[in-house]
């Protein structure tokens, strides 16, 4: 360990100190200059003599960085003894992730009308559940408890498929899927209750022997889609100190009102917290937002610091809110939150979510090769196993095993695909009864859509909603439309020349 004799003010106040105590090797010392040889037994024996030591010998002790500090008038010598402190590193394995995934998903109905939102196709091949999947992967966090409740079959079912067995590896790690169930008692006989009463369901899991090394616990949702790396969310966790750690992001003000909003101090804890404000309530909450590092044009623009839904507990916090401090309380965002603010410290840190090096995972389906035949497209994504024949598709999004025919025109749609195929011998039997097969028939014009999976579309069939409806319910027909934009039901039938 090297040392030195610097002379400073006695008002200088010392900073963070580079390894070995110097600045980048030059002969400075929190700015001063040095005085005397970098040899350390030339240092320690100029520091013994300046001292005056008769019979002791100065030891200097490893991973310890000395200075001296004397007045403008040198009639005073101060000791101070720095311990070069190491920062503490997250590990993943002290960390598990809880995915919930189990609430009904009005939002996105009907597309969960048979499904839990999880489970919802995305990008052609994916499914929602995947999102936070891979984030957990891609940030080394094997130990992944999805909570489920809602239609919960297709989401287990995939789950299954894509993370047991044969699909990804885990290595030391588990994926358990710990499904809403009833217990002994009075309270065990209710479903989950909220996010938070889901979580408290299942404490014991967090109490067993086998998860005593589980030091933080990273609380998901299963219908978010972003891209994250959790563990640099946990270790500005560990280096705060913090209780509690939410991930937030800037929002504006024709959408503040859909998520929960926080307010911050300067060293970025966590002062007040409202669920999803409205009117006034919704305008005391701006804050100026070039605090988390907006520019001054970007923070008028999203005067708000909303919450994500990702948060990060010690785990013996976590325990103790849900069990002893709030044991009524259902829900993380409207209600464990706002009032763990004043007794717990809750940080709010600053990220940029965006990595194009990690990948998202899914179940392999082994499909061959889209066939794609005089078509045109643009801006789209087509996915595996797909049949395209003298048709256009713009600015869309095609699902596995989709079938389109000549002459279709496909626009700012998503459509799911399918989960079988059906050979041409099937399609050409069908036709010649006067029956519609999976896919999407000859000269059928389709504008923001999306159409769920198995759905059979007719010939000469116009989805394009001319008359601008903003809301309709024709479940009988096999269809909804919601905000504009027509939604086919799942195996829905949409018979030849149809309009919609």
């Amino acid at each position: 360990m090297d040392t030195c004799c610097v002379p400073m003010k006695s008002t200088v106040h010392l900073g963070r100190v580079s390894t070995g105590g110097f600045n980048n090797g030059e002969k400075e010392f929190f700015g001063e200059k040095i005085r005397g040889s970098l040899n350390s037994n030339l240092r320690i024996n100029q520091l013994s003599k300046s001292l005056k030591l008769e019979k002791k010998e100065n030891k200097i002790k490893p991973g310890v960085a000395y200075s001296v500090i004397t007045t403008e008038n040198d009639t005073q010598t101060v000791f101070v003894d720095m311990p070069r402190l190491e920062r503490r590193r997250a590990n993943p394995k002290d960390v598990a992730a809880v995915i919930l995934g189990g609430g009904e998903g009005t939002k996105l109905f009907p597309l969960t009308s048979r499904t839990a939102t999880p489970a919802v196709p995305v990008g052609g091949c994916y499914r929602l559940i995947d999102i936070p999947m891979s984030n957990c992967i891609n940030s080394a966090i094997n130990k992944i408890f999805v909570l489920t409740q809602y239609n919960s079959a297709p989401l287990n079912r995939h789950i299954a498929r894509t993370y047991f067995g044969n699909g990804v590896s885990f290595g030391d790690g588990f994926v358990e899927v710990l499904a809403a169930t009833q217990t002994p008692g009075e309270a065990g006989k209710k479903w989950f209750q909220g996010t938070a009463d889901a979580v408290r369901k299942f404490i014991w899991v967090f109490e067993d022997a086998k998860n005593k090394n589980i030091e933080n616990i990273v609380v998901l949702s299963g219908d978010h889609l972003y891209r994250m790396d959790y563990m640099e969310l946990v270790q500005n966790h560990i280096d705060r100190n913090a209780d509690i750690t939410l991930s937030c992001a800037p929002a504006e003000d024709s959408r503040a009102s859909d998520f929960g909003l926080v307010k911050i101090d300067s060293r970025g804890r966590v002062v007040q917290f409202a669920e999803k404000p409205k009117g006034f309530d919704l305008k005391a909450m701006q804050v100026d937002t070039t605090l988390v590092g907006l520019s001054p044009q970007d923070a008028k623009k999203s005067p708000y610091i909303a919450s994500m839904g990702v948060y990060v507990f010690k785990t013996d916090v976590l325990l103790k809110l849900l069990k002893w401090s709030y044991p009524t309380s259902n829900d993380f965002g409207s209600e464990i939150i706002p009032a763990a603010i004043d007794d717990y410290n809750v940080q709010f840190p600053e990220f940029q979510f965006y990595d194009p090096k990690t990948p998202f995972y899914t179940s392999p389906r082994f499909l061959p090769p889209t066939k794609i035949d005089n078509c045109k497209i643009k801006d789209a994504i087509i996915s595996h196993g797909c049949f395209l024949r003298d048709c256009s598709v713009e600015h869309s999004i095609v699902g596995e095993r989709s079938r389109l025919d000549c002459g279709v025109e496909l626009k700012d749609t998503f459509m799911m695909g399918a989960d079988y195929y059906q050979t041409e011998s099937e399609i050409a039997s069908l036709l010649a009864e006067g029956k519609v097969p999976i896919g999407i028939g000859e000269n059928t014009k389709i504008r923001k859509c999306i159409i769920d999976k198995n759905a059979k579309i007719g010939k000469n069939v116009s989805i394009i909603n001319k008359d601008g409806v903003q809301e309709a319910d024709r479940p009988e027909e096999g269809f909804y439309i919601r905000s504009g934009i027509i939604i086919i039901l799942e195996k829905a039938t949409i018979r030849d020349g149809t309009v919609i």
